[in-house]
C-alpha cells in the first residue's frame, strides 16, 4: 500500500470514529443525560459490565491512575458510577456503574444502532457487517482511548 493510499485509509477510519463518537454522544445527550463527555462513556465501556479498579480504569482510557481517579470522582457525584469493596483485593475499591450509568450506557447502545443504520443505508447491511469482522480481525482488543 503506498503511504498516500495508508494515509487516506487513516484519515477516513478517524473521521468515521469521530463522527460516530459525536452521533454517539449527542443521542445520549437526546435521551437526558446531560453532563456527560465522550470519555465518560469510553469508561462506561471499561466499567461494565463487573466494574474496574481505577488503575484497570486508567490503562484503558490511556490516562495516569490519578486522571482515572479525578474522572471517577466526577462519575460519582453525577451518579453514573459508586465505588465499592473490591472483593479480591481488600486495598483495592472497585468502580461499578450505578442504574444511571445503566441507564446512560444502554442510551450510548441505543444512540450506536442509530448512528450504524445510518451507515447501512449507504453500504447495505452485509458490507457493514464484513467492515465490523475486518476492523475486529486488526484491532481485537477493541480498546478505546480517547484523546481527549
Amino acid at each position: 500500500m503506498q503511504n498516500s493510499d495508508a494515509m487516506a485509509l487513516s484519515t477516513a477510519l478517524l473521521a468515521a470514529a469521530g463522527e460516530l463518537t459525536q452521533r454517539i454522544h449527542e443521542g445520549v445527550v437526546a435521551r437526558g443525560f446531560e453532563g456527560v463527555r465522550p470519555a465518560h462513556g469510553f469508561a462506561f465501556v471499561r466499567l461494565a459490565p463487573d466494574g474496574a479498579t481505577v488503575t484497570d480504569l486508567a490503562t484503558h482510557l490511556g490516562m495516569t491512575k490519578q486522571a482515572a481517579s479525578q474522572l471517577v470522582d466526577e462519575l460519582v457525584r453525577r451518579g453514573y458510577v459508586e465505588r465499592r469493596p473490591h472483593p479480591a483485593d481488600a486495598r483495592a475499591r472497585l468502580v461499578v456503574l450505578t442504574e444511571s450509568g445503566w441507564a446512560c450506557t444502554r442510551a450510548a447502545e441505543e444512540a450506536a444502532a442509530e448512528a450504524v443504520r445510518a451507515w447501512v443505508d449507504v453500504l447495505g447491511e452485509s458490507e457493514v457487517r464484513a467492515l465490523r469482522d475486518r476492523l475486529l480481525r486488526v484491532a481485537p482488543g477493541g480498546r478505546i482511548r480517547p484523546a481527549w
